[in-house]
């Protein structure tokens, strides 16, 4: 496998985007963190700088098809070959049918489901030229089924898995490693901590997923061989019911 390149993580937050930008940080490789506003960025790119990576924060909103391939022509340009491409962008909101608006609905899908394809298309663009490449999209449980109060989530995410699933048919035999990772459990954040106390409490330390071991299947997925791909992982608690 090529030496270290570019790792690009759209949707770079503070859990899971974060925790996969330091990984790949830490095997050498320049990660190129986005997120809506680059003040959300700064502890990441300053804490993976303190520890001897490289780190270069973007400012992206990857609804938007016109800052999407901006920035993917910018990074090959000022940066470097990109070798990984992690799609992290969330969405997770709840709303009673009756009470969710089309501007609602239509939003979480550009999150979800349209910045997903914007990203995979243009990291396919760059990536195929040069024949080789892995491109990771974070799933949810609503991945693979609906629930109460998460019409639109479930509607996002399951086209998002249509998506990968796709591309990784199509763009498989070309060289591109492409591959689904369904989060099934809650994520150890200062959010869950905040919102969710009780059911943390509840859980324990092994029942809330931690966002380094998530990067660290992350690390794995891109290190296989390519006679044996996985497109889909799934992740969850030990505890956790499914």
């Amino acid at each position: 496998m090529p030496g270290p390149g570019v790792c690009c993580v759209i949707g770079a937050g503070d859990a899971t985007g974060s925790a996969v930008s330091r990984r790949f940080a830490k095997e050498g490789y320049t990660v190129c963190a986005a997120r809506r506003t680059l003040a959300a960025i700064k502890p990441l790119i300053d804490q993976i700088t303190f520890d001897g990576g490289r780190a270069v924060a973007f400012e992206l909103d990857a609804r938007r098809e016109d800052q999407v391939v901006r920035f993917f022509d910018r990074v090959e340009a000022e940066i470097g070959p990109i070798e990984v491409v992690v799609f992290n962008v969330g969405g997770n909101v709840r709303f009673p049918v009756l009470e969710t608006t089309a501007s609602k609905y239509f939003k979480v899908w550009e999150m979800c489901a349209l910045a997903g394809f914007l990203t995979g298309r243009e990291a396919a663009r760059v990536m195929l030229a040069r024949g080789r490449g892995t491109l990771l999209f974070t799933g949810a449980t609503a991945s693979l089924r609906g629930a109460a109060g998460f019409a639109a989530f479930a509607g996002g995410k399951a086209a998002l898995r249509a998506l990968a699933q796709s591309m990784a048919k199509e763009l498989g035999p070309r060289g591109l490693h492409v591959a689904h990772v369904v989060i099934d459990g809650l994520i150890d954040t200062a959010f869950a901590r905040t919102h969710f106390a009780q059911r943390v409490a509840e859980a324990g330390p092994q029942g809330i997923l931690s966002p380094d071991h998530i990067a660290e299947a992350y690390w794995w997925l891109h290190r296989q061989p390519r006679d044996a791909w996985t497109f889909e992982l799934d992740l969850r608690p030990s505890v956790e019911a499914w």
